[in-house]
Parts: C-alpha cells; structure tokens; sequence
C-alpha cells in the first residue's frame, strides 16, 4: 500500500460462507519501512450483510494478526470454539505486552520495560502525543504561575509577600525556589 493512501480490494468466493465471524490478515515485509495501519476491514457477503472488522492497529514486518467481527460481545456470549479460542489467545497475548513491575514501594506499577523503544508499536505512546502532552503540561504551569501575578491587584512590599502568591505555596517555603530564579521586575 502506498504511504498515507487509503486502499479498497475486491476479493471473490464462489460459495456462501455463512456468518463471518473472524478474519486472518497475513503481511509480508516487502521493503525495509513498509509498516501500514489498518483501521478496519468490511466485508459484503453476496446476500448484501455488511461485516465489519476493527482492527486500528500497526502491522510491521511479516505478521498475522486475527481480527473478530465488531459486534461487542461478552465472553459467555462466545458460543463457537474458534471465537473462544481466539480470545485466549488474544488475552495471552496481552499478558505478555503488559508485564508489570514495581517501580518502588508505595509507587505505582509500570510496565516491566527499559526503554520506550522495546513496546510494540501499538502499545508504545507516540512522540506526537507526547509532545503534545509536555506542552500541555507547560501551559498548565505557566498559567498556574501567571494566575499568582493577575490577581494581585497591588504591587508586594517584601519577600515575604512574595511568598503567598499561589494558593498551592501558601504556608510552604518558596525561598528557595526564589532564590535559584531570579524575578523579572523589583520589589518594591
């Protein structure tokens, strides 16, 4: 598939399959970058049945990947072996992509990992989102910092003052902080 392009195949049976309930997509490696996204499969059955198969996932390299029809299901509503099966499988799976350790006592867990780099791609958080997330992050504490300045109708008399500019420093010692950064204009 070309890069960014959206792709449609017409695949043709010569007899009635009966209700489609899972599909098995196969992707061979043909250059050395030739990762694509599916987001999802349809399938018209001769009688006119819409199936449609979820998938919103990276396919790298030579994989298969199984991918059940959309219609959510629980687990005691599987009924044919091969849907049980399949979500054994896919259960085991997930297990394995999501190991977890302790960070450090009283910490949350986190994935057992070292590095970003060793994620599946479609478990690992993108640059984008992370960048986009920093700059969130950013924006917060500057507005958070800002906020201390705004509503302040007068100017501060001493350090002290300086002190109990944000409602989250009150009673805490910012000295320090105001020490190691200087402020952009005298107090006066």
């Amino acid at each position: 598939f070309p890069p960014l392009q959206e792709k449609s195949l017409s695949v043709h049976c010569g007899q009635d399959l009966g209700p489609i309930v899972l599909i098995r997509l196969h992707k061979w490696r043909l250059f050395l970058e030739d990762a694509w996204f599916c987001k999802d499969v349809r399938v018209t059955a001769p009688n006119g049945t819409l199936y449609r198969f979820p998938c919103y996932q990276w396919l790298e390299g030579v994989t298969t990947l199984e991918v059940r029809e959309g219609s959510g299901m629980k687990l005691v509503d599987d009924k044919l072996q091969i849907l049980k099966e399949h979500r054994h499988r896919e259960l085991a799976a997930r297990q394995e992509a999501y190991r977890w350790k302790n960070f450090a006592q009283g910490w949350p867990r986190c994935l057992s990992v070292d590095s970003i780099s060793e994620l599946d791609s479609n478990i690992q958080f993108s640059r984008i989102r992370a960048t986009n997330f920093t700059g969130f992050l950013i924006f917060q504490g500057a507005s958070h910092f800002l906020s201390g300045f705004l509503v302040r109708p007068t100017s501060w008399n001493s350090l002290d003052e300086m002190r109990t500019i944000f409602s989250r420093t009150q009673g805490r010692d910012i000295g320090g902080c105001l020490a190691c950064c200087p402020l952009p204009f005298p107090l006066h």
